[in-house]
């Protein structure tokens, strides 16, 4: 009996979250101070530093959202459309109204389209990836038209003025990610409806026999990941300041890396809490991808591939031992 708790102390401290968060830092800060020193002292200046961050934002609020999605089996394809449209709106509205115009215009696009896509979800058959390519397409042709509808167009297609980016920027926007960090761990770990997302996604017919109303917590996901997107869209704008209108499903490039911190940090969940994985991984992410371009790599082709074979890495890494069918 005693060895059996010596062995079950030993494997609890070999999975201690906290230790194991500790260990990837303390990594993370070997691996920079040695990009650092193959880029000649660039890679650790404050600015640099800044911009990493800076460009971490905003996806890792969008990798948070798509967190609640996969958590209850859903996939929507729709985000980037989503994002783009509460972009448009936060500038319209922001250069109107000051800071009120830029938060109210991205939150209320990013919720009310969200919300659309959940009541989708729940009142109809439809698979959501199928649902979600359709409404994809439907807001990208609705942020052409904006565009071109020579009334609202002036007020979208536009920068958003100087004096109201400061979202976007270090520290408010540092600020903003340690706020829904803490918000987001509560909602997803310590509440009913994030109990009941989790059940969703691991099987929705056991949920149903415990009792979860599955129409409801859908709904609730909607509004969730609603407030998560809008909060993405007015950092991205106050960021950019101008947000591109794409078509053709080119929309779909504004998740990949979001869709890659989210991937990377359900690797890592099984280490540390997958909220709190997110921004450490959009971190990373975007700390390789400054390097890449540092050291020239082109950004449109060699360091997406790049960016794939760090995630098959640390999948492989993450899953060794693990016997039984990955989801």
């Amino acid at each position: 009996m005693e060895k059996e708790i010596i062995v079950e102390t030993k494997k609890e401290k070999r999975q201690n979250p906290v230790l194991f968060l500790l260990i990837l830092i303390a990594s993370v800060v070997v691996l920079a101070i040695f990009f650092n020193f193959i880029t000649d002292g660039r890679y650790l200046t404050a600015m640099n530093i800044r911009v990493i961050f800076s460009n971490a934002v905003h996806p890792i609020f969008i990798a948070w959202a798509i967190c609640f999605l996969f958590g209850c089996g859903y996939t929507d394809l729709s985000v980037g459309g989503v994002v783009i449209l509460g972009s448009l709106s936060a500038t319209a509205f922001g250069n109107m109204f000051g800071y009120p115009g830029v938060v109210l215009g991205g939150l209320i696009a990013g919720m009310a389209l969200i919300f659309l896509n959940f009541s989708i979800f729940a009142f109809t058959k439809i698979p959501s990836w199928i649902a979600g390519i359709s409404l994809a397409i439907f807001y990208e042709a609705l942020a052409l038209g904006l565009r071109l509808n020579r009334t609202i167009g002036a007020h979208v297609d536009t920068d958003l003025h100087r004096d109201f980016r400061a979202l976007g920027q270090t520290p408010l926007n540092i600020i903003l990610v340690a706020v829904g960090l803490v918000a987001v761990y509560i909602v997803y770990n310590r509440t009913t409806v994030g109990l009941n997302i989790r059940a969703l996604g691991g099987n929705k017919e056991v949920a149903k026999a415990m009792g979860v109303n599955v129409t409801r917590t859908l709904l609730f996901v909607g509004l969730i990941c609603g407030v998560l997107i809008g909060i993405a869209a007015f950092i991205q704008q106050s960021f950019v300041t101008r947000t591109v209108v794409m078509t053709g499903l080119t929309s779909l490039q504004m998740i990949f890396n979001p869709l890659a911190i989210a991937l990377l940090a359900q690797v890592l969940q099984k280490r540390i809490n997958i909220v709190i994985a997110v921004p450490v991984c959009g971190i990373i992410i975007y700390a390789v991808f400054n390097l890449l371009t540092m050291l020239g790599v082109p950004s449109g082709t060699l360091q997406p591939a790049v960016l794939g074979v760090f995630l098959i890495i640390f999948g492989i890494s993450a899953q060794r031992g693990v016997k039984e069918v990955v989801k």
